[in-house]
Formats: C-alpha cells, structure tokens, sequence
C-alpha cells in the first residue's frame, strides 16, 4: 500500500513538473507520439496479415500439398491422378481436398454478373473443417459428373446479391449457363479476404481424369491426422511418390510431393515485405526514444540542484531514479495515448493506399492486441529513454549541486549524450540507405522497357460458357469473330486475343521437349503457354526478332507451328538457330509427339510486369490450340485493342459492343487500360518507397533535432566560456569552428557506424530492388552527403546564437 501512494504521488509530481515546462514536455510528447504511432500502425497490418491465424478449426494442421515440379522444394500445382493416389494412399491427413478456381457467369432475377468461384472436392470442405451456416455443403454422392450441379455461396455473395435472405437455399441460378440449386451458405468468418472466391461447386472428376497424370492445375489443401507432424507427412509422401513411380514407369509427370503450412502460403512473401517495414519502423522509435532521452538528460542538468535538495532531505538515490522513472513514464504514456491516436488515423490511409492483393489487408484496425502492443511499446520507449538520464542524474554529485548553486560538470552527461546522437545518426543513415534505395529501384522500374508499346491498349478478360461452348471449333469461331468485329471498329487500330496478354492473370506452364531430347524430366524446359489471335503481336507492337509472326494459312491441318520468345529460344536449342526446329508439348505422346514447329522469335515481354525478369514462354496460334486448353483456360481470354486516338479509355463500349454482337450474355470483366495495369504492376513498389521515404525523413528530422539540441544545449551550458574566450580576443569564427567541431564529432562517429549497419542489414532489401545492388556506392555517397549538410545545419542556428553573445553579459550571469 505504501508503494502505492507513493508512486500516486509521484505521478501527481511528474504532472506538475509537466505544466511547469510545457515547450519541453510538448517537444517530447509530439516525439514519442510519433515513434509510438507509426510503430502501431504498422504493427496493426502485421498483426491483421502475418500474425492472426486463419479463421478455420485448428489451423496449424492445415498443410498444402503440390508437386515438386522443378525441385525447389515449393507445392506448385496438382494433376488429378497424382491427387486421386494420394488421396486413396496416405494416412497422415484426415482429409485431402482439391480445388480449382473458376470463372462463372452468374444469371438469376438480377444482373447478370462475372463471380470468381472454385470448384472443390466434398473432401475440400472437410479439410477446412467448418460446416454451412444456412444448409449444407455437398458429399460423395454429389461429387460426381450425374449430380454436381449444385452450390455453396459464400456469406459475401448471399450478402451482397441476395440480402442474407434465408430462403435463397433450394433455388435454382444459372451459372455458365447451365442450372445449379443452391444448397448452403458459408459462414462470415469463412471469407477470409474481401477478393477470395464467392462460390463453389463439385469438381465431379470423371473416371477417365482420376486415371490422368498430365494437366496440372489443381490446389491441394490437407488435413493433418490427430498426431502427425508436418515432418512424418512429408516422409509418407515420399514413400507414396516412390511406388508410384514403380506403378507409373515412364511417366514423367509423376512428380513427388512437398507441403507447407497454409498460412505460409497465405501470406506469401508479405510476411518479410511487412517485417521489413515493421523493422524500419522499430529504427524511427529507437531514434525518437533517443531524443527524448537527450531532452531528459539536458533537463537534468537544468535540476541538479532539485535533485540535491531532494538528497540533502534524505531521499535515496534508488527513491530519486524511481521519481525520474515515474516522470518518463507518464510522459510516455501520455506520448503513447497521442501515438494511438495518431495510428488510428493512419490505418484507414495505410488501407486504402496500399497495393491490391495483400491478404486480409482490410482487417487491420487497432484493436485490443494492438492496444496492447502500443501499450508494451510505450513501457519500453519509457525504459529505453528514461533510464540513463535517471541514473545520471541521481548518479552525480549531488552534494557539489548544492554547493555550486546547481552547476555542475557536465562531461559524463555531454558523452552520454554524444553518444546518443551517434545512435541517432547511425539509425537513420540505416533507414535512408533503404529509401534510397527503393527509389533507385523506382527510377529503374519506370525505365525498363516491358517489351511492347502499353499507351492507347485497351484489355479485357470474357469468359464463354461451357455449357453452349463445348465444342472446340466453336469457342474458336466465337473468339475470332469478336477480335474481327472488335478490329473491324472506326475507333480501333487493331485487336487481338490471349490467353497470356502482359499484366493480365491467366496462363499455363508447360514442359517442352526438343526433338532429339530423351523424354526424362531433365530435358523438359518449363515455359508459358499463350494461345493468340493472327495480329497478336502487331497489336502489341512486339517486335519479332527472327523468322516470321502467325499468317492467317496457320490453320488446324496445316504445319503445326509455333513461336518462342528470345527466352524460351535460348533455353530449348541454346547457341543454334530455332527456326524450323521442332519441339514436343501440350498434346503429344511417346507414340506421337505432336511436334511443333518453330516459326518465329519475338522479343522478350514483361509479362508480369518491370519487376520481374522475362520467362521463357512459346505462342500458339488459336486455330491450332490442344483441344484440351480449352477447359485448362476454363474458355478465358483477354482482348487488347489499340486506340487510334492514344487513347484506350474510349475503347470500353467498344469492346463490349464486339462481344454482345456474337453472345450478348457474355459479360467482359477486369477491363483496364494496359498502362494502368503496368501502373498497377508497380504499385507495391511504390508503396513500400514511398513509406521507406517517409520513415527515412522522420528519422532524418528526428536525428537534425537530436544535433540541434546538442549543439543548443551546449551553448546553454558553456556561454561562460565562450564569453571569456572572445573577451580574451577569439574571433566569431573561431567560436563557430568550436561548436562545429563539437556537434559534428557524434555525427562523424554515427557515420561510421551507420554506413556498417546499412551495409550489413540493407541485403534484406534484396528480393525488392531491381538493376542497383543493395550496396550501391551512389546510394551510400549520397546518404552521407545529404545526412552531413542537414547535421551541419542543425549546428548553424545555435552557432550563430554563440558568436552573439556579449561578453560582458554572459560574464555578470
């Protein structure tokens, strides 16, 4: 109890001393406030991304498991037969579910509309373990070819579309269509991102597929047995791999499995990307904590003689650390309250101005773990700040502060606080070596060349129906007359189709053998399938850098051919001439290859935009596509117009009108300008920039304080010497080369220093810079450059303020 009211009244001291100086306790506020609410804010979208489980029963035990294909140790996608067997062979999981996303277009009483859904297996839901919240999910005898036409809806989707009506259970919508009876409805919590899909319905394999070991396309997700670790699950699938390859002699797509949690794969590489930037974060903190640390420990020396007075009446030095403690700590606390605040305001703009695609991005709010999280900060800000301005000023010589009138020597203090400021700079030189960084990164982005001409393309993605396009020469003729219709437009100077247009979603990997290759997985060169249009590359402006482009005589029949970019040329036939030879994919078999026949080499594009380097990819032309990429492709394609006038955005009913001419119940979707998808493709880029720059600026401002109030303080403490000094004939000039030389000997060591650490720590930023090394000697120079000048001009007001001082003045003080 006693400690109690002790420690009451030293917070109701700590706040007088407050009031009594209010431009320090402001300065500090606002300083804490700022470390506190950015590190919170940032926390909050780790937390919301990174952190928070998935919202699924016990979802540590949920794996995903996919083919090695390429022996990187990463699930990419599944073949039906290879899932089949491990779905009938393994023991570790308790279920094993597959899924494949899918296009539909949705027609009911309302608006027809374009809905992302998936089509999962009945075990799918058994292994995310959670049951409908209105209805039923469907089972065994439902996932099959005869009774698969029905649907699950997301909470979303029945939201949004139907009101949350109940009823909306047991009626019948159009999908693609063809009928589907609506038998549940998933729970809110099931939608874990506001982007995921809004249906799903039976995958319903046929026999025929479950026997199939070709057409990779299926996510796998499992279900860990009550004590199985990811390790023994692992060694059970290799063990099934391994008779598997007995059982399938031969057959190079029997590729082994490899699992992670889901979670990992959730998030992705968001989890580093968002640790970076809490990390940078944590730098902009530690400066603030010093700065205040320095405005404590120069208000201890304007306290000596209080704290000796406090002695002298018997207070011990353990009694007097804790008083100062206490003072910090409700100055933190009241810093933390502001920074709170502060984050609260800042999440929403952290939302809405961040990339698409980050997962969960719109749960981030504070929240209780977040509060929580602020509190702990403000706790360590108060130990990290407080600390040593407490233990030096109980520390010192409290008797002689009573003697003297309350001066006392400041070097230990000075060197504490020299140090401080080295801290300081070096932390900030860490942060701007990563901004810098990014920026030459963006600089480097907006000059790359993605491979063809974006201004004046129009893109938009239509799907047709499977239900009324199930023969493939119609799907042919229904894509062709819409890019002729879409041509033939006054405002259009060209149009085309893909499969694979640059900054668009959609494509198929595909394994190539050249002729002449043994059909072992070693030959195989994984490259990107994109069925195009004749004026495919015309329309892009794609230059072709060898033999020829696809003719309108490239027709089903005819010489089956193909064209590579420069990529996909050099991994195939390296160091020879592709044109005229021939490789094997798609459709082929060991009886017959199905070869195809290089006809042109185009020069590389950016497909997935300037960030990424260029993939080795092949082009068929749409009249000679596999059969089967039809329903790989789920009958998707994008159209690009290019504008006559430049401009692309006139093009959108353009567009439209061209497909309503051939099925006007084929909605276009995802319909953008190409620059604004390439804008799109840089916007993580920018994003991350442009908050590396503003941490980067907060420290650098944080740290030009910190010199400055060195610098000032020092003045403060010294105009008596500095007063005999120019009463004993120095010049004004020798006083300023004296503060100079003071101020600048911690930010010459903080160099030092920091230079070493962003060296050191600047690799993180490795996976996100682009054509500059993350030791770029133009970055450094500059950062130290511009970090000298702005602690040189942090020394520039205080210095003039010395060379002013009247002797005589300072000399009566």
């Amino acid at each position: 109890m006693r400690l109690m009211l002790e420690w009451r009244d030293d917070v109701r001291f700590a706040l007088r001393q407050l009031t009594k100086a209010p431009a320090f306790a402001t300065i500090a506020v606002l300083t804490i406030a700022l470390g506190i609410g950015a590190t919170t804010a940032i926390f909050s979208v780790v937390h919301a991304v990174v952190l928070q489980p998935l919202p699924y029963p016990e979802p540590d035990q949920l794996m995903v498991v996919g083919e090695d294909f390429d022996g990187r140790g990463r699930p990419s996608d599944v073949s039906i037969g290879n899932f089949s067997d491990w779905r009938t062979h393994a023991t570790s999981f308790s279920a094993l579910g597959a899924s494949n996303y899918f296009n539909f277009n949705l027609a009911d009483e309302g608006r027809p509309e374009r809905i992302l859904g998936a089509r999962v297996t009945h075990t799918w839901f058994t292994a995310m373990g959670m049951p409908a919240e209105h209805g039923r999910v469907f089972g065994a005898v439902e996932d099959t070819p005869e009774n698969g036409h029905l649907v699950v809806l997301s909470h979303r989707l029945w939201t949004r579309r139907y009101g949350a009506d109940p009823s909306v259970v047991g009626r019948t919508i159009q999908l693609n269509a063809a009928p589907f009876t609506v038998i549940g409805v998933m729970p809110a919590r099931f939608d874990v991102t506001s982007d995921a899909e809004e249906l799903w319905v039976p995958i319903a394999f046929t026999p025929a597929q479950l026997a199939n070991h070709d057409e990779h396309y299926l996510s796998v997700t499992g279900r860990l047995a009550p004590g199985v670790s990811q390790a023994q699950a692992a060694a059970e699938l290799r063990a099934i791999h391994a008779q598997m390859k007995q059982l399938y002699r031969g057959d190079s797509q029997v590729n082994p499995a490899v699992l992670e949690p889901l979670h990992r794969q959730f998030v992705g590489d968001y989890r580093q990307r968002l640790l970076v930037l809490l990390g940078a974060v944590t730098l902009v903190l530690l400066i603030a904590c010093g700065n205040v640390a320095n405005l404590l420990l120069a208000r201890g020396g304007i306290r000596a003689r209080e704290m000796a007075v406090r002695a002298a009446i018997g207070a011990s030095r353990g009694r007097i650390v804790r008083q100062l403690l206490t003072e910090t700590v409700v100055l933190t606390a009241i810093g933390g309250g502001v920074g709170v605040i502060l984050a609260w305001l800042a999440v929403p703009a952290l939302v809405a101005y961040a990339p698409e695609g980050v997962p969960r991005l719109e749960h981030a709010r504070v929240n209780a773990v977040v509060l929580a999280f602020a509190v702990g900060t403000a706790l360590v800000s108060a130990l990290v700040a407080g600390i040593a301005p407490a233990v030096r000023a109980a520390a010192g010589d409290l008797r002689g502060a009573l003697n003297e009138g309350g001066r006392t020597a400041t070097t230990g203090r000075d060197r504490i606080r020299h140090l401080l400021v080295a801290a300081e700079v070096a932390l900030a030189i860490v942060l701007l070596v990563g901004a810098g960084l990014l920026v030459r990164n963006a600089l480097h982005l907006q000059r790359t060349d993605p491979g063809f001409d974006p201004r004046g393309l129009l893109t938009a993605r239509l799907t047709l129906p499977a239900a009324r396009y199930q023969d493939p020469a119609r799907v042919v003729q229904a894509f062709d007359d819409i890019v002729t219709g879409l041509a033939a437009m006054p405002s259009v100077e060209r149009a085309a189709a893909s499969t694979l247009a640059p900054l668009t979603p959609g494509g198929n990997g595909n394994g190539l053998l050249p002729e002449g290759k043994a059909p072992e997985k070693s030959n195989f060169v994984i490259t990107r399938l994109a069925i195009v249009t004749i004026d495919y590359f015309r329309t892009l402006r794609v230059p072709v850098v060898r033999g020829r482009p696809f003719l309108p005589e490239d027709r089903r029949g005819g010489l089956r051919v193909a064209v590579l970019n420069e990529a996909a040329a050099h991994a195939l036939f390296p160091g020879a001439d592709p044109i005229g030879r021939r490789f094997s994919c798609c459709d082929g078999s060991a009886q017959n290859p199905g070869w195809r026949t290089v006809v042109g080499v185009v020069k590389d594009m950016r497909s997935r935009g300037p960030e990424e380097d260029s993939r080795p990819e092949f082009f068929l032309p749409i009249a000679q596509a596999p059969d089967a990429a039809w329903t790989w492709i789920q009958r998707t394609m994008t159209l690009v117009a290019r504008s006559r006038t430049g401009d692309a955005s006139v093009l959108t009913a353009t567009a439209r009108a061209a497909v309503e001419r051939v099925d006007p119940t084929v909605p276009i979707y995802q319909v953008r300008s190409m620059d604004q998808r390439l804008r799109a493709s840089m916007a993580q880029a920018r994003f991350n920039t442009l908050l590396m720059l503003l941490l980067g600026g907060s420290g650098l401002l944080l740290s030009a304080i910190g010199v400055y109030g060195v610098i000032a303080y020092f003045v403060t403490e010294r105009r008596q010497e500095i007063a005999i000094r120019m009463a004993l004939g120095a010049r004004g000039s020798d006083v300023v080369r004296l503060i100079v030389r003071q101020g600048m000997q911690p930010v010459l060591l903080g160099l030092l220093l920091g230079v070493a650490g962003a060296y050191a720590t600047s690799r993180v930023l490795s996976s996100y810079v682009h054509g500059v090394t993350t030791t770029d000697p133009l970055t450094f120079i500059l950062v130290v450059t511009l970090l000298t000048v702005v602690a040189l001009a942090a020394t520039a007001m205080p210095a003039r303020r010395a060379v002013r001082i009247e002797p005589v003045m300072a000399l009566r003080q």
